[in-house]
């Protein structure tokens, strides 16, 4: 039941994203014309497996792909015969790497806290990516190749990061709402004591279990950021919090489907197993931030 307190919390934390997210997409979509994408792009398919790795994360930062939008662009890849390591890279750390969610992370869950959770997914991207090609799982990528993706070099002015904001406001900013009303109703009636009680523990079994819950959710990174603030007002510990956002934003349930139809079970087996203990030892590490 709705309450005074609940509709405070959502207007103020509605309120503060809005702004946050406005002002910081409208400052990214500007400087994207001082990227060099097609550079990028031809250092992906180097021989030099480093710059490859390196150009990879730097590819995954600057494109602000959710785990879904990110499978496109993964066959397309593919279907260049990049090498297999470098994409999977990508694949890993595209959805948790977007730059407008990381500024937003800095602002409202501290700039300590953002910096070691994109220096941990980096790194555990280019574990699993490397590590996947290592032990011969190109060999379960199936022939697929993606129609009617055309590539374009994009020429951004002020007035196209302006139409580029509204454009990124529409496809996202619904999910920062979302996560906005779910933080105020946590806010409202789920009493800190019981959150402190149960989750606010560092107890070893509560990240693996936040790790597993947040595929099935596909709670977005977007939407995640209110949820987790308030989580943690409440007394959840940050582990499980970040375990639960990694989760949902390197492998939600429409992105594992729509690998079914590029990758064989063993691969996408490979992956969500990969992304579950990712989050998992990142929910670890954080309890001793």
């Amino acid at each position: 039941m709705l309450n005074v307190e609940m509709v405070k919390s959502f207007l103020w934390i509605a309120a503060e994203l809005t702004v946050l997210f406005f002002l910081i997409s409208f400052l990214l979509s500007a400087l994207q014309s001082y990227i060099p994408y097609q550079k990028i792009e031809q250092y992906l398919g180097k021989s030099n497996k480093s710059i490859g790795v390196l150009a990879a994360l730097v590819f995954a930062f600057i494109t602000p792909f959710c785990s879904c939008s990110t499978i496109p662009v993964v066959v397309n890849m593919l279907s260049k015969k990049m090498p297999f390591g470098v994409v999977m890279v990508f694949l890993f750390a595209s959805p948790v790497l977007d730059p407008t969610i990381l500024t937003l992370m800095g602002v409202i869950l501290g700039w300590k806290v953002t910096i070691i959770y994109t220096i941990i997914t980096a790194v555990f991207s280019i574990i699993i990516g490397l590590s996947l090609e290592k032990f011969g799982f190109k060999r379960y990528v199936k022939n697929v190749i993606v129609t009617g993706l055309q590539e374009e070099e994009k020429q951004f002015n002020w007035k196209g990061a302006w139409q580029e904001t509204l454009s990124l406001m529409k496809s996202v900013y619904p999910y920062l709402l979302i996560g906005a009303a779910i933080g105020a109703f946590i806010h409202g009636l789920v009493p800190g004591e019981w959150i402190a009680s149960w989750f606010g523990r560092e107890t070893w079994w509560i990240v693996p279990i936040a790790a597993i819950i947040g595929i099935p959710l596909y709670i977005r990174l977007s939407s995640m950021i209110p949820i987790s603030q308030v989580f943690i007002m409440k007394g959840m510990a940050l582990g499980p919090v970040m375990a639960m956002m990694i989760s949902s934003a390197g492998a939600s349930l429409p992105e594992v489907i729509l690998l079914k139809s590029i990758f064989h079970k063993q691969l996408v087996i490979a992956f969500v197993v990969s992304v579950i203990s990712m989050a998992t030892i990142s929910g670890f590490i954080f309890y001793l931030v």
